[in-house]
This record gives structure tokens, C-alpha cells and sequence, in this order.
């Protein structure tokens, strides 16, 4: 990764990054308390994955990290407490992970490669823990109307600090943006498609997509 992208990924994920993995706790106590509030982020995430939304309850979250019921209330005093933290910790972590994938390939590469090097990361992305507990609390959020008023607002966070770092930090993508958000709207929504047929589609039908994807967002760029 080169200087430009490495000062760019740090950006987005301090723009993403939720209130308690700022900073660094400075007693005992507070370190205890910070890592007893992500035990139980982390279990809702897993709560969340393996029974969706309606499986995120204080109770079931409570349970799978071994936490009392006090601990619970202590951080996250109602359900929606605890779903906004999902919200924030699910984008953060999303971010995080995807840049480490995309950003360590494109020191001195070719701009005609960004593309596919973009598309192969992303749909690496999409086969995630992290983006199966985005999956859930998306399509959740067109039923939920407070769900919905958390989630959208941190979903168009997330996609206004990617687009401004990717164009403030790779002048190739800032030289053709309606190309390059043609391109990067295309591919999220293809392999959205893509990732819930995969099962129905079998891993052959599925790699011949992926190619034709990744053939499809390249030609957008170069137009």
C-alpha cells in the first residue's frame, strides 16, 4: 500500500470508527467495561447472523456472551441500545476489513487494473461474517421504521466517506467519478444478487457472473 492510500484508509476508519474504540481506556475498570461492551457487540453480530433481526434480543445476546442481565442494561439498557451499536461496529468493521483486501494491491498498479482489483475485493467482502449481519439488518430495515432510522443514515455514511476518500486519494477515479460511481453502484448490486443466489446457482454459474461483472464495471470505467 502506498503512502496516499495508507493515509486514506486510516481516514475512512477514523470517520467510521465507533465511540468505544476511540481512544484508549485509561484504568482497569475501564478497559474491563470496554471489553465486556464488545463481547457483547460481537454476540449480537452472531445473534444477528445465525437468526436475524428477530434473533437480536438483549436476552438471546446476553446469554451467548455470558453476561448477566445487569451487565446488559448496564451498556445497552434497551434493545435498540444495543442495535445501534451493531449498526456502527458492522460498517466500522466492514470498512476495515475490505480496505486491508483492497488497499494492499495498489501500490504502482496499472489504473486499468484498479477495476478488477476493486471487484475481486469486494465480492471477498461480500462472503463475510460482517456483510451477512449487514445483509440482515438491510432488508430489516425496510419493515422496522427505528431499525430503518439508524441503519440508512449510517449506510449512506459509509458510502459517502468511501466515494470522497477514493476520489480525494486516486486522482484516476476523480478524473472519471461518474464513470468510477457507475462502476462501484453496478458491482455492489450484482453481487448482492449474486451472494443470495449463490446456493441456487451452484460455484460455476456463480464464477462465470463474477467474471462477467468484473467485465461489465471495467468497461463502465472506461467509457
Amino acid at each position: 500500500m502506498d503512502e496516499n492510500g495508507s493515509a486514506s484508509g486510516e481516514r475512512m476508519l477514523a470517520a467510521l470508527r465507533p465511540a468505544d474504540l476511540a481512544g484508549t481506556p485509561a484504568s482497569w475498570q475501564q478497559r474491563k467495561s470496554v471489553r465486556t461492551r464488545l463481547k457483547l457487540v460481537e454476540a449480537a453480530i452472531d445473534c444477528l447472523v445465525e437468526s436475524g433481526y428477530p434473533g437480536l434480543t438483549t436476552q438471546a445476546v446476553a446469554e451467548r456472551a455470558g453476561s448477566s442481565r445487569g451487565a446488559m442494561h448496564h451498556h445497552f439498557p434497551t434493545r435498540l441500545d444495543l442495535v445501534a451499536a451493531v449498526i456502527d461496529h458492522v460498517f466500522y468493521k466492514r470498512m476495515r476489513l475490505y480496505l486491508g483486501d483492497y488497499l494492499k494491491d495498489l501500490a504502482g498498479l496499472d489504473p486499468a487494473k484498479v477495476v478488477a482489483v476493486a471487484t475481486a475485493a469486494h465480492w471477498r467482502s461480500v462472503q463475510t461474517r460482517e456483510y451477512a449481519a449487514y445483509l440482515e439488518l438491510a432488508v430489516a430495515s425496510r419493515t422496522e421504521t427505528e431499525l430503518e432510522q439508524m441503519f440508512v443514515p449510517a449506510a449512506r455514511r459509509y458510502e459517502e466517506v468511501w466515494l470522497s476518500e477514493m476520489t480525494g486519494t486516486f486522482p484516476f477515479w476523480e478524473e472519471q467519478w461518474e464513470a468510477m460511481l457507475r462502476a462501484n453502484d453496478f458491482v455492489i448490486a450484482a453481487h448482492m444478487g449474486m451472494l443470495i443466489q449463490r446456493t441456487v446457482l451452484g460455484e460455476t454459474r456463480t464464477q462465470t457472473i463474477g467474471e462477467i461483472i468484473e467485465q461489465f464495471a471495467a468497461s463502465l470505467y472506461r467509457t
